[in-house]
């Protein structure tokens, strides 16, 4: 060995003149192979560790494998930061790699003898389940220090059992197999130990389970997760990467990165730094580099208050790494390249300066030394004459971290108030009218204020300008201010969402708009806060259709089989975030009517498609799977189930508040039973799997339904099955169904469940819908059941002399249009087939003009007062109003479809509507 380097090192560590005492052939063999020169890659350090523990079966002789290996190492990274022939960067990658390659290494061996004791861990997937092993902090960030402890999560992808003799549940399994490992790394033997592992970062901290399943983890960290937890997570990271990891790791993002920028993160910081203050000062530890005034860890909240702040909607400061979000903070023009130089050398300086304290003697410590002879190793290992010099350019580095770290808090954070409340109560006195000014005064000195805390309150009062100041920008401040209100009085004790209303750009403008416009969107805001999150980070353009898709698989794939409760939230909250975003885009973006429908029936289709899944995935793991009709098994890929989307949703034309006509169909073996445990017969299974799926559903909880369903169109009616087979389906069609009931076949349309099926009822239903049919016959029928409609649903005679017209079921409103439509197909399919292929009424107008039934300005008409009423009908939901608008407003588009109507339907109406 060099001489002079080994001079230097045992100079800088005492800890390495142990080491070299212990083991020195072995360091002389190491040293023989590069002199210590350049570094070791992960692979060659994976190498290292798999070959120091090759064929070793035995506990003791593996922990003292690894504890020799780890001696040797840790001699060969102080000899090489003491004689400087490697930087921070690459030292504490090599550290962290190392670590990696030990945990895994200790992941195996450790498993071993729990599943030889109670075999493999199976999920309710039916796959074997592996311990995720999650690593915090330094590690999480590959910025592991020479005598770092090891911050780790352990988790585990589903919960199920195991399958040997003595069966336990996978999460003791993962409990046992987590013990395990921190004892092979943790305990300290007479070779030391090989890294110290700090659990107290999982959820609910020490005393809590050792491992946690992925859905308890997202359950706990989107109803518990504390802010400084969110600083943690900033470094998650998978040690042992898997697609279930991965996947574990993404979820966690939206509780660390949130969409919206978010100035809170500065008064969590605030109160981080206060608590560690504190306990610098209990501790008596002021000359701590790493927690101390201007310390490493100022440095790491500065960028980290910066990643939590802009991190969801500046993906490149979602890394792991100090110095490399320190350089994206640069190019964002966050800090400027000043400030980024002086942190960045003062990071690199105070980890070097951190390693020269904890070689000394391999302790995790950040203090600096009092003894002189400590003080002394330091200054020679870092190349400084002395103490006091080393001290003062110590200095110089943390008084620029702090100036920094000071100047962030200072300046950063929510705007200061806009205007003083007598400035806004002078102006508001001039808009609003007496109710309005008590409404203000009775919050403000009400009872529910009073019992807010004194931080709540601050931030009410800070938020409260800014509210004002957007609404007398309004076009109608009282109605904006008298609908947001309630709003403000059910999200003041959530604090949050105050500053993230003043801190979104432009958000309170927005919701101030919708508020004007739409009283209903200001009512789901303010019954369902949690609908603020979605709200704040639209762009206003329509959700696509595999966005939906993607988004709501991804929320209940990790929700558990029989987690009924958080499936149905889920669910609920799906919904209604996305119509609302529909509803932002409507009045914001006034996007076209035809896309808003088909934006609010690809919403009910994928959430009608994921709780059917559920429904039967739920059926199925108590009963087992059923046969279909031909005898083959089926599965969750092969259902022999679908539902058929009647109405609105089967014409592709929902509403805001539209609910969901549904008749569910199967192709079971009725009589087979399944093949579970708890048989029953392919029948009753069908019955089950709808009455789950109407049950996830309907079911009403304080956060709503998911949808209203409406299952009378079936068969018989109320008198019928909830499921019918799809034979007789076909049966009752064509043998016992009423001619209304074909009338609304024509807005049929399968909308979730096996493919195959779904195909066979699109067959059949144009095999039923192209029946020659007489068409004085279907005249005579729709006119019948139109008659009908209007007597029960139409406008009374009171209200039509007082000049109102029902949009929807009076006289040349919407429903005489999809009568019109109707009646097309049915009397004219026979002999033009393509008019049974569309469920809409627009493509069957279109359909009919091709075909030379309609003429081409009939149809255009038609469909242009179709729309306009439609539309008028959408506006009136969002307002929060009746169908029942003035019919004078409304006359010539009533004329047009009045005449059509007496020319198809009704030679002999009268449709003199000013007299009606």
């Amino acid at each position: 060995m060099n001489a002079a380097q080994l001079q230097k090192t045992l100079r800088a560590s005492q800890y390495t003149e142990q080491v070299l005492a212990n083991h020195q052939s072995l360091l002389e063999q190491d040293y023989a192979i590069d002199q210590f020169q350049g570094s070791l890659s992960r692979e060659y350090i994976d190498q290292l560790v798999q070959h120091c523990i090759l064929n070793i079966s035995d506990e003791a002789t593996w922990m003292r494998a690894m504890r020799i290996l780890r001696a040797r190492l840790m001699f060969r990274w102080i000899w090489q930061d003491a004689n400087q022939l490697t930087d921070v960067i690459t030292l504490t990658q090599e550290l962290s790699d190392f670590a990696d390659a030990c945990i895994c290494a200790a992941k195996d061996f450790a498993r071993i003898p729990v599943a030889a004791k109670y075999g493999q861990p199976i999920g309710y997937n039916g796959k074997v389940q592996d311990l995720i092993v999650i690593a915090m902090g330094k590690l999480g960030a590959q910025e592991l220090n020479l005598s770092s402890d090891i911050d780790l999560i352990f988790a585990f992808d589903e919960q199920g059992e195991t399958d040997g003799r003595k069966c336990i549940d996978v999460q003791q399994f993962c409990i046992l197999w987590g013990q395990k490992l921190i004892h092979l790394l943790d305990q300290i033997t007479a070779d030391g130990f090989v890294f110290r592992v700090d659990m107290r970062l999982r959820p609910w901290g020490d005393g809590s389970a050792l491992a946690i399943s992925h859905a308890a983890l997202e359950k706990y960290l989107s109803q518990h997760g504390r802010e400084w937890e969110r600083y943690a997570w900033i470094k998650a990271r998978i040690v042992n990467p898997s697609p279930e990891g991965d996947e574990l790791l993404e979820m966690t993002r939206p509780f660390v990165f949130r969409k919206y920028v978010d100035y809170s993160a500065f008064e969590a910081m605030r109160e981080m730094k206060a608590m560690i203050e504190r306990e610098v000062q209990r501790r008596n530890i002021e000359d701590d580099i790493k927690l101390g005034a201007g310390g490493i860890r100022e440095v790491e909240f500065i960028v980290q208050v910066f990643q939590l702040i802009y991190g969801g909607a500046k993906l490149e400061l979602q890394d792991r790494q100090c110095l490399v979000n320190l350089n994206h903070l640069d190019d964002a023009e966050l800090l400027d390249e000043q400030a980024v130089q002086d942190l960045e050398d003062a990071y690199l300086f105070l980890r070097r300066v951190e390693h020269a304290i904890q070689a000394l003697h391999d302790q995790q410590t950040q203090s600096l030394p009092t003894e002189p002879e400590l003080r002394a190793r330091i200054t020679d290992t870092l190349g400084f004459a002395n103490w006091d010099s080393f001290m003062a350019y110590l200095n110089e580095k943390r008084d620029k971290v702090m100036y920094q770290f000071d100047h962030l808090i200072k300046e950063n954070g929510p705007d200061t108030l806009v205007e003083s409340f007598s400035q806004l109560e002078k102006k508001l006195k001039e808009v609003l009218d007496e109710n309005a000014k008590n409404l203000v005064y009775e919050f403000w000195n009400g009872h529910a204020l009073k019992k807010l805390p004194a931080k709540a309150v601050q931030r009410l009062k800070t938020f409260w300008p800014h509210l004002i100041e957007a609404v007398l920008q309004s076009n109608d401040p009282q109605v904006a201010l008298v609908r947001l209100m309630p709003l403000v009085e059910s999200v003041m004790r959530r604090t949050v969402y105050l500053v993230m209303l003043i801190e979104s750009k432009g958000a309170l403008q927005r919701l101030v708009k919708m508020a004007t416009v739409s009283p209903w969107i200001c009512e789901e805001l303010t019954h369902y806060p949690v609908l603020l999150d979605e709200f704040l980070s639209m762009d206003f353009e329509l959700p696509k259709r595999q966005d939906l898709e993607d988004s709501l698989r991804q929320q209940l794939l990790r929700i558990e089989v029989d987690q009924v409760e958080d499936q149905m939230r889920v669910l609920r909250l799906f919904k209604k975030s996305n119509v609302l975003a529909v509803a932002a885009s409507d009045v914001l973006a006034e996007s076209p009517l035809m896309k808003v429908s088909d934006a609010l029936t690809d919403i009910a289709e994928v959430s009608v498609n994921a709780a059917l899944h559920l429904a039967y995935q739920i059926v199925a793991k108590k009963h087992g799977f059923p046969l279909d009709a031909e005898g083959q098994r089926c599965s969750v890929e092969h259902t022999a189930f679908a539902v058929i989307g009647y109405g609105k949703v089967g014409g592709i034309e929902l509403g805001y508040g539209s609910d969901l006509d549904l008749v569910f169909i199967h192709y079971m073996g009725e009589q087979a039973d399944t093949d579970g445990l708890k048989p029953i017969s392919g029948f009753e299974f069908a019955m089950r799997v709808a009455q789950k799926f109407m049950s996830l559903m309907t079911t009403q909880t304080l956060d709503g339904r998911v949808y209203e369903v409406d299952t009378r169109l079936r068969p018989s009616g109320e008198a019928g099955l909830l499921v019918t087979s799809l034979k007789a389906f076909e049966q009752y069609q064509f043998k016992s169904a009423w001619l209304w009931e074909h009338q609304a076949l024509v807005r049929a349309r399968p909308i979730a469940g096996e493919m195959s099926l779904r195909k066979k009822f699109e067959v059949l239903r144009r095999d039923i819908l192209i029946q020659p049919r007489d068409e004085n016959y279907v005249r005579a029928e729709v006119l019948k059941m139109r008659q009908k409609m209007k007597e029960h649903l139409g406008s009374s005679k009171e209200q039509k002399k007082d000049g109102i017209f029902h949009l929807k079921q009076d006289a040349g409103g919407i429903v005489d249009i999809e009568f019109m439509a109707q009646y097309a197909v049915l009397a004219w399919s026979g002999t033009n087939k393509d008019l049974a292929h569309f469920s809409d009424n627009v493509r069957i107008l279109e359909d009919a003009a091709k075909s030379g039934c309609l003429s081409s300005d009939d149809a255009t008409a038609l469909i242009q007062a179709y729309l306009r009423e439609r539309a008028e009908s959408h506006r009136l939901a969002l307002a929060n109003q009746s169908m029942q608008v003035s019919a004078s407003d409304w006359h010539d588009t009533r004329m047009t479809v009045c005449k059509l109507w007496q020319r198809l339907i009704d030679p002999s109406a009268d449709f003199v509507l000013d007299s009606e």
